[in-house]
C-alpha cells in the first residue's frame, strides 16, 4: 500500500487526559495512529492538543497536529455530534467546545471537495440517511459486527502488546476483594443497568466508576464517581468480574466497546448480556447472562474458584476471544479502506 497522507480528527487525548472527559478511545487511540506511523503513513491530527492545552503532555516530538488545513490525501473522522449546551454554543462561550465546529470545517475543506474520507462512527450517532454516506469519497466503519447498511465492520481494537503479555495464570492469581465492578459513565445505559447490575448489586460487593447522575433509583449501589482513565486497569484488577452494559444502539448491532478488552486483559470477566447482537462471538457461552439472577450465579461461582486452575482456564479461554479484534488486524481494515478510497 502506498504511503498516505492522513489527516486524523478526534475529540481526546493520547495519553491519561483529565479525569472530566467520557473520552473512552485512549485505550487503543494512540496504539492505532503508532501503527498507521509504523506503516509508513503521516498522520497530522486536526482538533486542538489537548494533551497539552489540558493535560500538560507534550507529544509534539511525536505526532503533527495542525488547526490549519494541510494537504492531505486521506481524511478520517472520530464522528462528533451536536451536544446541546457544550459544543452547539458560539465559540469562547463558558463551556464551549470547538469539536464540532471544527469538524464542520473540516469536512467542508476536504470532504465535500472531494477528498477520501473515512468516518469512524465510534458511538453510532450517524444517522442512517445522513447525506455523507451517499458521498462516492466517503467510507463509514462502525464497531458493530452487524453495521449500518453500506458501513464497514473494524472492530474495537485491541492492542496487540497488551493481548500477547496477558497472562491468564498470573491474572487469577491476583487478589480480588470486589465481585462486581463497572467502569463507565452512565449515558443511555439506565435499562442495562438496572436489569444487569443494579439488582444483583445487592447480593455482591461491588463498585461503580464513571458520571452516573441520575441515580436516584438505585441507593443501595456503591458509585464512586469519576475516575482518571490511569486507574481503570486498578480498578479492574481488583475485581472478579463486570458486566458489559450497552445502550439498545449497541447491543442491535453487536457494537461492542474497549470495556470488554479493558476489563478482560485486567483478569476481571466479562458478562455479556443475552440480548447483545452476537454476543457470543466475544466471550465464551459460560459469560453470556440473561438477566441478574445469572449475574450473581456466575459470580457466586467465580468467588468459589478465584485463584484456582479453573478460574485461570475461564480467564484463558475468555483471552482467546480477543484475537480477532487484535489492533494490527483492524488497522489493516482501515489502510485496506483507505487504500479503496484513494485507488477510485
Amino acid at each position: 500500500m502506498k504511503r498516505l497522507r492522513i489527516g486524523y480528527s478526534c475529540w481526546g487525548f493520547l495519553g491519561d487526559g483529565v479525569v472530566d472527559t467520557p473520552d473512552g478511545s485512549r485505550s487503543y487511540r494512540r496504539p492505532l495512529l503508532d501503527e498507521l506511523q509504523a506503516a509508513g503513513h503521516r498522520v497530522t491530527l486536526l482538533q486542538a492538543n489537548r494533551d497539552l492545552t489540558e493535560a500538560g503532555l507534550d507529544l509534539r516530538d511525536y505526532y503533527d497536529f495542525s488547526s490549519a488545513a494541510p494537504d492531505l490525501d486521506v481524511v478520517m473522522f472520530e464522528w462528533r455530534w451536536p451536544l446541546p449546551g457544550r459544543n452547539t454554543t458560539a465559540c469562547g462561550s463558558p463551556g464551549h467546545t470547538c469539536d464540532l465546529h471544527r469538524q464542520a470545517e473540516l469536512i467542508e475543506r476536504y470532504t465535500l471537495a472531494g477528498v477520501p474520507t473515512v468516518i469512524w462512527d465510534l458511538d453510532r450517532q450517524l444517522r442512517a440517511d445522513d447525506p455523507l454516506r451517499s458521498l462516492p469519497n466517503v467510507r463509514v466503519c462502525e464497531f458493530a459486527v452487524r453495521p449500518t447498511p453500506g458501513a464497514t465492520t473494524v472492530l474495537c481494537p485491541v492492542p496487540d502488546r497488551l493481548l500477547d503479555k496477558a497472562d491468564a495464570y498470573e491474572l487469577a492469581r491476583l487478589h480480588r476483594p470486589v465481585s462486581l465492578v463497572y467502569v463507565g459513565n452512565q449515558y443511555d445505559r439506565d435499562d442495562a443497568f438496572d436489569r444487569y447490575f443494579a439488582k444483583a448489586a445487592t447480593h455482591l460487593r461491588h463498585q461503580v466508576a464513571g458520571k452516573w447522575t441520575r441515580v436516584e433509583a438505585w441507593p443501595h449501589v456503591n458509585f464512586t464517581g469519576r475516575c482518571a482513565f490511569s486507574e481503570v486497569d486498578a480498578i479492574h484488577r481488583r475485581a472478579l468480574a463486570t458486566v458489559m452494559l450497552l445502550p439498545h444502539r449497541y447491543a442491535r448491532a453487536g457494537h461492542i466497546t474497549q470495556r470488554l478488552f479493558e476489563a478482560l486483559l485486567a483478569g476481571c470477566l466479562p458478562l455479556m448480556p443475552a440480548d447483545v447482537v452476537d454476543g457470543e462471538n466475544f466471550v465464551p457461552r459460560e459469560l453470556i447472562v440473561a438477566d441478574s439472577r445469572d449475574v450473581v450465579q456466575r459470580v457466586e461461582h467465580l468467588q468459589r474458584i478465584a485463584g484456582t486452575l479453573e478460574h485461570a482456564g475461564q480467564l484463558w479461554r475468555a483471552l482467546q476471544y480477543l484475537h480477532p479484534m487484535r489492533l494490527s488486524r483492524q488497522a489493516a481494515v482501515l489502510q485496506q479502506v483507505m487504500s479503496d478510497l484513494t485507488a477510485e
